[in-house]
């Protein structure tokens, strides 16, 4: 394994954690038992990657080849219900928003550019369109089918530029990696353009204009 095949499968595992974190908060902030937050949390980890592998003709989905991201989602969502357990209390509501929208931020910009990674990685990197496309559906596909799952129309509708936020990281990496910057530098300037975008939507409450 060179070096950028083992810093993509760190920033994977990266996002695996941080998506179940936001689905398992989800499914606490909505009551469900431990199943249900499970479950959230491992569909909101590795939904986006199965909808990407199946677009790019990967079968089986990376997420079922190799069970690993499934186990560290599994793991993350039960640590998540524990903790949330034990400390849950009306007073941090505040507290727990602002990680929910933090660990969703991270989520949604590693797992952009993993996307438009595995598209250069299956030899579409001339498709500047197909490649940023699947890099925005993988960072958001598990926030959707998170949100579908808890009975919320999804955030990529209504909440804080959060595709636009997704379209950003993903052109940032593709026209940047290994043409600006080194693929692994270009990786982690878009993650962080993704958070800092959400962080300040969410601040100055961005959002996308709608009919009132």
């Amino acid at each position: 394994m060179n070096w950028i095949e083992y810093m993509v499968s760190i920033t994977e595992i990266l996002g695996t954690v941080a998506f179940s974190v936001s689905g398992a908060m989800t499914a606490i902030r909505k009551k469900m038992d431990i199943l249900g937050v499970v479950v959230l949390g491992v569909v909101t980890a590795v939904g986006g990657g199965i909808i990407r592998d199946l677009l790019l003709g990967i079968t089986p989905p990376a997420a079922f080849q190799n069970p690993v991201y499934v186990a560290w989602a599994t793991v993350t969502a039960l640590l998540a219900f524990v903790l949330a357990r034990h400390t849950w209390s009306e007073k941090n509501r505040h507290l727990f928003e602002l990680l929910l929208n933090l660990v969703d931020s991270l989520g949604l910009g590693l797992f952009a550019v993993i996307g438009v990674r595995t598209a250069i990685d299956c030899g579409y990197g001339e498709n500047g369109f197909l490649s940023i496309f699947v890099g925005v559906l993988t960072g958001v596909g598990g926030g959707m089918l998170r949100d579908t799952m808890a009975g919320e129309v999804p955030k990529i509708f209504r909440k804080r530029i959060y595709a636009l936020a997704a379209l950003a990281g993903a052109m940032v990496y593709y026209y940047t990696a290994d043409r600006v910057i080194s693929s692994v530098g270009a990786l982690w300037a878009a993650a962080f353009l993704v958070v800092v975008i959400r962080v300040l939507a969410a601040h100055f409450e961005w959002d996308l204009p709608r009919v009132k």
